[in-house]
């Protein structure tokens, strides 16, 4: 039987407000396997997760991993202030990033023990989604190697390599959290206000689909598109409703 996985597109939500959402989602899905293993291994069977996956659109907002340097951000709290962005310390792994409008901030909330355990493969089939859903706009995405995400290679010799994806997760109990930013029709002058996952190498920039393209495109199709992609590399089905 394929998990079962809950879909909800989400825009203009607070950072805190979906960070709260995927906390409540993540500790339902981490309470359930602790009031389940103590049930007859008959009854436990019966027993199926609701696994969740939540795209956002975030008001500006930098996010600083656990791993990461507040080095990392050029702003202090009134150049925070003066531009009506957020700065957030969480949990995941990974640097300093930055949402908002015009990006999907993806958040699969699954629990791994329905999937497969094995973080490794986790993240690269979050950064394959991406790459798949880039092909569909004739765009050409890769792994890049030492770095975790996914990336534009050069146009010509000697013009930087460019991010596209950022991806930075946490589990706990198997249960995953966080999860990726895909810029979409991302405003990139915000990334100039922080040192991009942590990478200052000259030969390594940002970029967003509608740059590659040189035009805006339907980010709700690009919803449509990547939903899709997600149910065919995990190998779930999607349900409207929680049973």
């Amino acid at each position: 039987m394929l998990p079962k996985v809950k879909y909800q597109s989400i825009n203009n939500i607070s950072y805190q407000a979906g960070w709260d959402l995927q906390t409540d989602l993540h500790n339902s899905l981490k309470s359930n396997k602790l009031e389940w293993r103590h049930l007859p291994e008959e009854e436990r069977g019966k027993n199926t997760q609701i696994h969740h996956l939540l795209f956002c659109q975030h008001n500006h907002v930098y996010t600083l991993g656990k791993s990461g340097s507040q080095d990392h951000l050029l702003l202090d709290d009134a150049g925070l202030d003066a531009d009506h962005i957020e700065f957030f310390k969480i949990n995941r792994g990974g640097d300093i990033t930055y949402h908002g409008p015009g990006q999907i901030t993806g958040y699969p909330i699954f629990d791994l023990d329905e999937f497969f355990t094995d973080v490794h493969k986790y993240v690269r089939l979050l950064e394959e989604c991406v790459i798949q859903l880039l092909a569909t706009y004739n765009i050409t995405g890769y792994r890049e190697d030492g770095f975790t995400g996914v990336w534009i290679k050069p146009k010509t010799d000697g013009a930087p390599k460019r991010k596209i994806c950022a991806i930075g997760v946490h589990l706990s109990r198997w249960v995953t959290m966080h999860g990726f930013a895909l810029n979409v029709n991302t405003d990139l002058s915000y990334f100039k206000n922080i040192v991009p996952c942590g990478i200052a190498d000259d030969d390594k920039t940002v970029t967003s689909i509608d740059t590659e393209l040189g035009k805006k495109v339907d980010q709700e199709e690009v919803k449509i598109r990547l939903k899709s992609i997600f149910a065919q590399v995990f190998n779930f089905e999607y349900v409207e409703t929680e049973h």
